[in-house]
């Protein structure tokens, strides 16, 4: 179980943010490896989680902790993987660490509340949107720069935080787009995924505020199916494109990346200020 979910760790992204964050001014210090460590932990708590959740099957194109064993061992596997996160944290006894992750945590769990309790999808506004990828993925995103910058540039503390929150809200934005554009074999999960688990994003929201009667009729029968098929999936993921459902999605992750950038306009020029805001062109030109 192990060496599988090693598998499940992604580029670690968040954890590079947290490095670069503590390396601003100068050499990364080294309790900010081990504060990686745990923003990674706690990040792959929230995918064994998640997958617990939506039942899935596939996770970057491997099999989920629940497909190979069963929903109760993905829930005892991510308990435990936040547990052991929070058991780093009382060793390294940093407070004002502990409060920032913690708080991301429990901003994260919040999210997912706010998601599963939303009785009426499609009355999801863009307000309601963006409070809930604010909680679940932003937090964490804020809570990496925030750390790195405890750790190694203190000074430049709020001005990490913010570029934090605003890459994640660009990142989670960019994410949702991908469900509307790429395939399967680019993304490790099926096109239209979002729609078939009756998830309301970005793109269907702006799309919705421009549709005729005509199209949301469609809509709305893709969510009252119990399991909407291909074919209907594949008609919503026009509408929203043809309603410009896709274009107004990538003009807020271009806004989210642009703030993101200007939070680090007075950070000292280095190699860490240069890759930061790379980081920021691959969240935005992640295969539109």
């Amino acid at each position: 179980m192990q060496e599988h979910l090693m598998g499940m760790k992604g580029k670690l992204f968040r954890p590079t943010l947290l490095l670069l964050s503590s390396s601003v001014e100068g050499a990364s210090p080294k309790k900010a490896i081990t504060f990686a460590a745990i923003i990674e932990l706690i990040h792959l708590a929230t995918l064994v989680h998640d997958d617990a959740v939506d039942h899935s099957v596939l996770r970057r194109g491997m099999p989920t902790l629940n497909a190979l064993f069963s929903h109760q061992v993905s829930v005892i596997m991510g308990d435990f993987l936040y547990l052991r996160a929070l058991r780093e944290l009382v060793t390294i006894g940093d407070l004002e660490a502990m409060r920032a992750i913690t708080f991301a945590s429990n901003e994260m769990t919040l999210g997912e509340i706010r998601q599963l309790a939303q009785y009426d999808a499609l009355s999801f506004s863009e307000s309601d949107y963006e409070t809930l990828i604010r909680a679940k993925t932003a937090a964490l995103f804020m809570a990496a720069c925030d750390v790195g910058a405890q750790c190694g540039a203190p000074a430049h503390r709020a001005a990490l935080t913010r570029f934090g929150e605003r890459l994640g809200m660009a990142f989670q934005v960019a994410d949702d787009l991908l469900d509307y554009t790429e395939q399967q074999e680019m993304t490790g999960k099926p096109s239209g995924l979002d729609l078939k688990e009756h998830k309301v994003t970005l793109p269907l929201i702006a799309a919705l505020r421009e549709m005729p009667d005509s199209s949301r009729k469609r809509v709305d029968a893709l969510f009252a199916a119990s399991e909407p098929d291909d074919e209907a999936i594949s008609e919503v993921v026009n509408i929203v494109r043809d309603h410009g459902g896709l274009d107004y999605a990538r003009r807020r992750a271009d806004q989210y990346s642009h703030e993101a950038e200007a939070a680090l306009s007075e950070l000292p020029e280095g190699p860490s200020k240069n890759a930061l805001m790379d980081s920021i062109g691959y969240v935005v030109e992640r295969r539109w």
